[in-house]
């Protein structure tokens, strides 16, 4: 038992993972249980054999992608269902497509965990609600002052003028992306600055296809071509931070690289993931944000878990606020990019 959960909590934390008692269920285990509820479909929230999943409704398709066919029960945002002795709900977490936090009612008491999520607006999935609790288990990602984020807007506009020079060079532009929620962000978000056709790694394809037969509307994307190390000069190519580095990369006789990622921020991470620019998109919420979110919740005692969760409670304490970091069961996230972080 960690010592920021105590006996008669809701939630208390198990080698498999966040476990609700009134429940019998997990949040994203980490482990195979019989019942799990997952607040999104990227790889280290979503793992296969468990016994059943629920999940949003908006969620299930990315699901299935990743993990199959397997026994889902999806749940409209805001649909309270019962589970054993306590109330849930899911509601829009804003970081990719269906994600969602959980609601939960048990014992006279309200929890809610808010798994990854962001506020900056994002075409591709539901904004981020505020939902109301007592205690708030808060990702800490991005959990230091430093971390705030610029308008997205701008950051890909930036990407386009540098698209646009590296065609002056005679350069590919290859833009390093997580595979499922940033890059299909970007591919909305470029609708607003011409809609210019956008070459995509196989890796990308297959989710950018998962989010079109959703109803995500985005920029055309076209496989790489087979014409020579010249043939996508001036064109922008997405592509997992996994490629970087590899055989896949010598299709291109000249090449300028990017990352676009939130840990881009801070200026020496460019230089340790050897790219050329970096660009200052996150799917996590920002250190202002975060704030606004835990007063939002209107809860009385918080819970921080993942990334710099120490600077996070210490402000909180500051304000009189119960904080507290909870341990992960699993890695932290890292303070630097890992290959194919979502951040």
């Amino acid at each position: 038992m960690s010592s920021a959960l105590r006996p008669d909590d809701v939630l208390s934390l198990r080698p498999q993972g966040l476990y609700c008692a009134a429940g019998d269920f997990y949040i994203d285990p980490l482990q195979p249980v019989a019942r799990a509820l997952i607040t999104h479909g990227h790889g280290d929230h979503a793992r296969a054999d468990m016994g059943e999943y629920h999940t949003s409704l908006a969620g299930l398709p990315v699901l299935r992608w990743r993990l199959g066919e397997r026994r889902y029960i999806a749940h409209d945002y805001g649909e309270p269902f019962d589970l054993g002795a306590a109330r849930v709900s899911l509601h829009p977490a804003g970081h990719v497509l269906g994600s969602a936090q959980v609601r939960i009612e048990a014992g006279g008491r309200v929890w809610v965990v808010s798994g990854d999520y962001k506020r900056q607006p994002d075409p591709t999935c539901a904004p981020f609600q505020p939902v109301r609790c007592d205690v708030f288990v808060t990702e800490a990602t991005f959990a230091l002052p430093i971390y705030r984020w610029p308008d997205t807007a701008a950051e890909v506009a930036r990407i386009e003028r540098w698209r646009q020079r590296c065609g002056e060079r005679g350069e590919a532009a290859v833009l390093f992306c997580y595979a499922l929620g940033k890059a299909q962000r970007l591919l909305a978000e470029l609708r607003a600055f011409g809609g210019r056709p956008v070459y995509a790694h196989g890796a990308i394809e297959a989710g950018v296809r998962v989010y079109r037969e959703a109803g995500v509307a985005m920029v055309e994307t076209r496989p790489l071509e087979d014409g020579g190390r010249d043939a996508h000069a001036g064109e922008l190519v997405l592509a997992p931070p996994s490629a970087l580095g590899s055989a896949w990369m010598r299709r291109f006789r000249r090449v300028q690289t990017a990352l676009a990622s939130g840990w881009m921020r801070v200026r020496g991470n460019r230089r340790r993931r050897n790219v050329d620019r970096g660009f200052v998109i996150s799917d996590h919420a920002d250190w202002p944000a975060l704030l606004a979110s835990i007063d939002d919740s209107g809860a009385s005692r918080v819970l921080a878990i993942h990334g710099r969760s120490e600077a996070l409670v210490r402000v909180l304490r500051e304000r009189g606020m119960d904080a507290h970091s909870l341990p992960a069961s699993a890695p932290a996230m890292p303070s630097s990019p890992s290959p194919d972080s979502d951040a």
